[in-house]
This record gives C-alpha cells, sequence and structure tokens, in this order.
C-alpha cells in the first residue's frame, strides 16, 4: 500500500524521531474487553449492570469514560471512587483477554513496527492512548508488544488527551536528550480524537481505518496522511 497524503497535508524535511500510537483500534483489537471490563466494573463495584450504555469509547481518555459513566448512574466522582473502579478495572480486563479468542494485532502493525526499527536511525517508539498505563500494558502484553514501546503518554497522566500528547512528546524528549519541533513526531491513530490531540502538539498524523471511521471520515478531518491499514506502509517515507 502506497502513503496517500490527505489534500491538507503540510509537508516538512525534518525527519521523525518520534513515533506515538494509539493503542485501541490502531495497534490492536481486543473483542471489546475493554468496554466489557467497564461494564463488569460498574455492576460489581457499584451495583450499576446498564452503566455504559450511551458512551462513546474511541479516542476517549478512560478518566473521562469512568467519569461520564459516574455521572450518568448518580456516583459521586470522588478519588476513592476512581480508585476502586481501576483496582477492579483493571482485574477484570486481564480476566477477559485471558479468555479472549477475538482478539489480535491490527493489519501491518508488526511489520511497519520492525520497519521503523530497522531504519538507520530508527525513531524511538512509543504509545498515545486514552488507557491507564496498566490498561495498556495488560492489554498489549497480551500479544507481545508492550515490549516494544519505549515510552509513552497514558489516561492516568492527564484526563485530557491533548495534555497526554503533550507528556508523551516530553517524554520523547527526555530519553532523546533534546528538545523536538513538532514535525519530529509522527501520531498513528483511528479517530478524529488522535487526530486532534496530534494537532495539540502540532505533528504528523497517521490516521488508520481499522477502528470506527472510514478513510474518507478521517481524511475530513486533516491528517498528513490516512490509509485503510497499516499493512505494506514503508517506514523510512513516514520518517522522511
Amino acid at each position: 500500500m502506497g502513503l496517500r497524503p490527505a489534500a491538507s497535508a503540510v509537508y516538512a524535511a525534518r525527519v521523525v524521531r518520534l513515533v506515538l500510537f494509539d493503542v485501541d483500534g490502531t495497534l490492536i483489537h481486543t473483542g471489546g474487553a475493554g468496554v466489557k471490563a467497564f461494564a463488569r466494573t460498574l455492576a460489581s463495584e457499584f451495583g450499576q449492570p446498564n452503566g455504559t450504555e450511551g458512551i462513546k469509547f474511541g479516542g476517549r481518555t478512560d478518566p473521562s469514560l469512568v467519569r461520564e459513566a459516574f455521572g450518568n448512574c448518580g456516583i459521586p466522582a470522588s478519588p476513592e471512587n476512581f480508585e476502586r473502579f481501576f483496582s477492579a478495572y483493571v482485574f477484570w480486563l486481564d480476566h477477559l483477554l485471558g479468555n479472549n479468542a477475538n482478539g489480535g494485532a491490527c493489519p501491518g502493525v508488526w511489520q511497519l513496527l520492525d520497519g521503523l526499527r530497522a531504519l538507520p536511525q530508527p525513531p524511538l517508539l512509543g504509545l498515545l492512548t486514552g488507557n491507564i498505563r496498566l490498561g495498556a500494558e495488560i492489554k498489549l502484553t497480551h500479544l507481545r508488544l508492550w515490549e516494544l514501546f519505549e515510552t509513552g503518554g497514558f489516561g492516568d497522566d492527564a484526563e485530557d488527551r491533548g495534555r497526554v500528547a503533550e507528556i508523551a512528546v516530553g517524554r520523547g524528549q527526555a530519553l532523546l536528550g533534546r528538545s523536538l519541533v513538532g514535525d519530529e513526531v509522527l501520531v498513528v491513530g483511528d479517530t478524529p480524537l488522535d487526530i486532534a490531540c496530534a494537532r495539540e502538539v502540532s505533528a504528523k498524523v497517521l490516521a488508520v481505518a481499522t477502528g470506527p471511521y472510514s478513510v474518507d471520515a478521517l481524511r475530513a478531518h486533516g491528517p498528513t496522511w490516512a490509509v485503510e491499514n497499516l499493512a505494506g506502509l514503508n517506514a523510512a517515507a513516514l520518517c522522511a
């Protein structure tokens, strides 16, 4: 598959030094284990069997989803209740993933990661996700992907996704030992919210239609590139 730039893309000559991947719908599919773990937690810990009804999960941070669920269910959004929620959530998530035959890496993920790591000057690989860190680790460990990422920003770093992006870039800069300008960062994600948070740090964006949005729907939000999936992509061309 070739890279076809979106019409509104802005080109730059700098080499990408940091690539930040979203998790759900971009790197992996979990067969709905995350949403199910949310629902099990609300039911088992808070007596709310329909606590996730009407909530849109794509591109959101876990704390913002919990806050919305608490509001819908009349549960106080106290630090104690957030801690209680996430303690149970990671248990259910690990349990559900351990019994999940429907999940897996999205098409082209392993090939692209191998291609990026094989470049003469490989970029730093990180995560930019609304998952809390332990949730992301549980999901990616089940598919042997966690160890490939050196840094990242997570939902428990900040409730706002744009702030998570800033934190992820800051951690990447610390590991690289220098500042990065926006087009030295590439964000890979599957929702308009991923594109929006990438704009918060002026990064390039590769939007991939392996989540709930089509290529055309993603392209309407102005990513640098929009593709059906990550299969066949040229890692060197992405980072040039």
